[in-house]
């Protein structure tokens, strides 16, 4: 296993100032959310706005991906390419899935965003999602263990019915946008990995109203629910303190 990175007080500084970025731009991206936007629209922002900013786009090129934005849709869970032609529509799901590097370091977040007025079931999804992270945000407490996070998403979700996602996990975060641990959406409490101050993680439930599998498009990026319901995704950046966690991508 490839040790964890500890982050030091200055890289911990620049940390705050990308997720503070990454904040500040999906504030924004969620506003300009609307019926009759494209997905295309919204990454055009996004660039545009990460440029104003001073800093780069995390994902564009990553591993071949297009986008600066990932953009996913109702069915689509993760990944989803920006699209001229997808424009959304009331009662859609937005997954904004956002990153930058500013000054070598790497902030991450997620957030689902109804499209106009959304039924009632879609928005227990998304509330609950974001519950989930909430959730295990609270148990990001210096000496306890990795799979006390999956254990709070997996338990406060499936007890309201709905399921979470395997294929995909969270990560540590730093110089790179993916770095060790990863951080599954389950498991046991008490589990896995201890964790101590200086770790930085990207925590990001993804949760399915019906089965928790997926399939990848043949775009190879696109991952979407086999039974074709509907899923939400939230993420953000966590810094374990002395004093417990830090939400790096949340407004102070």
């Amino acid at each position: 296993m490839n040790p964890v990175e500890l982050k030091s007080p200055d890289e911990i500084a620049l940390m705050r100032d990308a997720g503070r970025i990454v904040c500040e731009i999906l504030d924004e991206l969620e506003k300009a959310v609307a019926p009759g936007v494209s997905t295309w629209e919204l990454d055009a922002l996004a660039e545009k706005l990460i440029a104003q900013k001073g800093a780069r786009p995390a994902f564009k090129g990553y591993h071949g991906f297009p986008g600066v934005l990932c953009a996913s849709v109702n069915q689509e869970v993760v990944h989803g390419i920006p699209n001229r032609k997808r424009r959304l529509v009331a009662g859609d799901l937005m997954k904004l899935d956002f990153g930058v590097v500013y000054r070598g370091f790497f902030g991450d977040s997620a957030r689902t965003v109804p499209v106009g007025k959304v039924t009632p079931e879609a928005q227990a999804l998304v509330d609950v999602t974001r519950q989930s992270l909430e959730k295990a945000i609270q148990v990001m407490q210096p000496g306890n263990r990795i799979g006390d996070i999956g254990h709070a998403v997996q338990s406060h979700v499936e007890a309201r019915g709905f399921s979470v996602v395997r294929d995909f996990t969270g990560h540590g975060i730093g110089r790179k946008l993916h770095e060790p641990p990863q951080v599954p959406n389950y498991g046991q409490a008490g589990a896995g990995m201890k964790l101590r101050p200086g770790m930085v993680l990207a925590v990001e439930p993804m949760v399915n109203q019906g089965t928790p599998d997926v399939e990848v498009l043949e775009d190879e990026w696109t991952a979407v629910t086999v039974d074709g319901k509907l899923s939400a995704h939230f993420e953000h950046t966590i810094l374990i303190s002395e004093r417990g966690p830090e939400v790096l991508t949340r407004r102070s």
